[in-house]
């Protein structure tokens, strides 16, 4: 942490503060940002960005929520100004009330802004001013400052975080947040922070790809209104972050997202006219079997490409998963189980009606968590089961309680039915892997690989899942298998070096095949830039410094 921190490799939704940033513009049109890293690279620096900040003890790894995430924020990607870019959002554990976009078009979401929201509308109207910070490059043109200065970018989006989240104390330990507030007075200094403009092109852009994706206009102002509340009154359970307080959601931007609304209601939708059957002599049809350009844009009007409708995007059904989500998140973000059940406690108190059915589904989830009664808390979800059928987020709880009741039957059923109804689901495959393997036994590991190994390639892996691909490999005989797996996890937690001295002491074995050998070095071809680059960017593994 001897470098100077880099703030500006993301951005806020709401902005950090700064004194420099109400006077900055923005770079001009030929801004060269985009050729200083290829989308190859954005892809690598946000990836690598996203395990540190799991190194870190940040994210939120529940691969229920996740789905949920990804479904509100897909077709906001794919309504976008640049619908090809690939989309990554993922889930923050903490409390306060955040939203960023980092390079390679990778979206973190604060569950405390789920916590704040009131439906999924809002939760959408944020993601979709952070889709508009990609699609603009104001991530890569604050990198582009940042590489002109020789100031490490993966080490600056890490600094950012933290600094913004206040998280002290955390896993990353006392000395690097020492060194991080440290440097926070020549950050200021340093620092193109996200100005008024970037903020107000990001909730222009951001309000047509939320009309654009079929979701309610009206939610951008709302989102903004609770924000705006948050700094006046502390009632939902989340912290009021510092740079919310000291740079406000103000009237003039909530009453500007409010006319945007207006404006796209009132605007007349548009009807692409049927096109003119082509002439039957292909006179003018080039080799390639295409029209010209000329003769082919002469069929179609011109059209705007802001005013284009997509709101036939698919979708699940707005909001019908957001009461459970929320509930959900509400039990993983607390500080501890008994900080969740005292949370509904008081909720009950002040709701007349008492505790609502997603509500209940937490209370459940919590007290499980908390190693309550299996049976009594499986019997509960039952009941809440058979007024809400095929609700997955009811469903794996009560599978996994089930199974600490040792009713094996019942929970392998419930997850079987699931999986028959959602193929593929990566939440359903995961619990029911965890179950498995928590037999101990070497048929049902088998069963347990059968279900992750096709989830481990397809490029969204997690250190969990990785986990219980080791422990099944080790439950039926492969310690090598189980090795590279134990390194894979080691990997995605943000510890690359000590993933790469896993696989090297894996590679010393004896009776190592040569399959196997091949696809050690292969992994270790693989790792070994990245290591290179963490050093190079001045991050390294704590638990391997001679004095971490």
């Amino acid at each position: 942490m001897r470098r100077l921190l880099l703030a500006t490799a993301l951005t806020c939704c709401l902005g950090l503060p700064s004194a420099l940033a109400q006077s900055q513009s923005l770079p001009d049109i030929g801004s060269s940002a985009g050729e200083l890293l290829t989308p190859a690279r954005q892809a690598e620096y946000g990836a690598m960005f996203q395990r540190e900040l799991r190194n870190y003890g940040y994210l939120l790894d529940d691969p229920l929520t996740d789905q949920w995430l990804e479904d509100v924020g897909r077709p906001l990607g794919a309504a976008s100004a640049q619908p090809q870019q690939r989309y990554t959002f993922f889930m923050l554990r903490d409390r306060q009330i955040n939203a960023f976009a980092t390079l390679g078009g990778y979206i973190g979401m604060n569950a405390g802004l789920v916590l704040m929201a009131e439906r999924e509308d809002e939760v959408a109207a944020v993601l979709a001013h952070e889709v508009a910070h990609v699609t603009q490059q104001h991530v890569l043109r604050g990198v582009e400052r940042a590489q002109r200065d020789q100031i490490p970018i993966l080490l600056g989006m890490l600094a950012a975080v933290i600094a913004a989240q206040q998280a002290g104390g955390s896993s990353a330990g006392e000395a690097t947040m020492a060194s991080i507030t440290s440097a926070m007075g020549l950050m200021q200094q340093r620092q193109i922070n996200y100005t008024r403009s970037n903020e107000s092109e990001a909730d222009r852009l951001g309000i047509r790809t939320l009309s654009r994706s079929g979701y309610d206009v009206d939610a951008m102002a709302g989102a903004f209104q609770r924000m705006e509340a948050a700094t006046r009154s502390n009632t939902g359970g989340y912290q009021v972050p510092e740079f919310l307080r000291t740079h406000p959601v103000n009237v003039t931007r909530i009453s500007e997202a409010k006319q945007r609304a207006e404006q796209i209601r009132n605007e007349q939708p548009l009807v692409i006219p049927a096109l003119p059957p082509l002439p039957s002599p292909p006179s003018s049809v080039t080799e390639s079997g295409r029209l010209p350009e000329l003769e082919r844009s002469s069929l179609l009007p011109e059209l705007p490409g802001l005013s284009v409708d997509l709101s036939q995007i698919q979708r699940p059904a707005p909001g019908s998963q957001f009461r459970w989500a929320q509930e959900r998140l509400r039990v993983l973000s607390a500080p501890t189980t008994a900080a969740a059940l005292a949370e509904y406690e008081a909720l009950a108190k002040r709701q007349a009606e008492g505790l609502d059915p997603a509500q209940q589904h937490g209370v459940a989830l919590a007290r499980l968590q908390a190693g309550g009664n299996p049976r009594d808390i499986a019997l509960s979800l039952q009941a809440l089961l058979q007024e809400h059928p095929d609700t997955l987020w009811i469903e794996l709880p009560l599978a996994q309680a089930w199974a600490r009741a040792g009713e094996a039957e019942r929970a392998d059923a419930i997850l079987q039915r699931a999986a028959r109804r959602l193929p593929g689901n990566r939440a359903v495959a995961l619990t029911h892997a965890q179950i498995l393997n928590a037999r101990g036994t070497t048929a049902a590991a088998q069963q347990a690989l059968a279900l992750l190994r096709p989830l481990a390639g397809d490029g969204q892996s997690t250190p969990e899942l990785q986990r219980q691909l080791a422990r099944a490999w080790e439950l039926a005989g492969d310690p090598v298998r189980a090795g590279e797996a134990h390194a894979e996890a080691s990997w995605l937690s943000g510890r690359a070096e000590q993933a790469l001295l896993q696989l090297q002491t894996l590679k010393h074995q004896q009776q190592l095949d040569y399959i196997s050998q091949a696809r050690i070095d292969a992994r270790i071809e693989a790792l070994t830039p990245e290591v290179l680059e963490r050093k190079r960017q001045g991050i390294y593994d704590r638990d391997l410094e001679p004095n971490g």
